[in-house]
């Protein structure tokens, strides 16, 4: 089945090839809502808000520090939040639903191979030119069809986050859910917050700890680009 992507303009990936035609929309569709409206002690760090991020300034369509996913997704996620908090613990979320056009400005910084400033932090082990073929950028993110999202555990009396054994966008093997170099504590953090989100229907990707999506997401097929304000 050929993804529909809703986006305002056109545009070329860096990795080639003809963007489909595209609807303009200005404004969140019905189905998806501010998650901070539906949960009621998580924290938000968007990164892609601000220059903290791999690449190393606010990313397009990033015009507001907020998180929307769809209906289904964010209630599933209170469901989250509510386990959890009998434990002590508490979500931080670091992105959630990703316009189009933040894909595209991955894309254009993957691309810029003079630009490595952030190349230490955020991919020390890997050669930008291979991030594409590595699979850490992608041409279209499922992000953008609003029912993915980025996040990690905290302690709620503290604030401070659990030790996952990588900093969040981490390029790297040692991000990977499976990854055996972490320290055993850390992989049951790692795995403390998976078995979270899979009770309450998200499935977790493969090479990255933090990274999750409704599995009977609404919009399979659909790939948004409404700004985040």
């Amino acid at each position: 089945m050929i993804d529909r992507i809703v986006k305002p303009a056109a545009f070329a990936l860096a990795m080639g090839g003809i963007a489909p035609a595209v609807e303009a929309q200005d404004a969140p569709p019905a189905a998806f809502v501010d998650v901070a409206s539906v949960l009621t002690g998580a924290r938000f760090d968007v990164r892609y808000h601000g220059a903290d991020n791999f690449v190393g300034a606010r990313v397009d369509g990033y015009e507001a520090a907020r998180c929307y996913l769809t209906r289904p997704a964010a209630q599933a996620l209170a469901g989250v939040e509510a386990d959890l908090r009998k434990t002590g613990l508490e979500l931080l979320i670091f992105d959630c639903y990703r316009p189009t056009r933040a894909v595209a400005h991955f894309a254009r910084w993957a691309a810029d191979l003079a630009d490595q400033h952030t190349k230490a932090r955020y991919y020390p082990d890997v050669d930008k030119k291979d991030l594409f073929a590595e699979g850490y950028i992608a041409a279209r993110s499922g992000h953008s069809r609003g029912s993915t999202l980025d996040l990690t555990l905290i302690d709620a009396a503290s604030g401070r986050e659990l030790d996952m054994g990588t900093p969040f966008d981490l390029f790297s093997p040692r991000s990977w859910p499976g990854d055996t170099s972490v320290t055993p504590q850390q992989r049951a953090n790692r795995r403390m917050l998976a078995d979270a989100m899979v009770r309450h229907g998200f499935v977790p990707f493969e090479k990255e700890w933090w990274h999750f999506t409704l599995a009977n997401e609404p919009f399979p097929d659909t790939y948004f680009d409404f700004p985040i304000r």
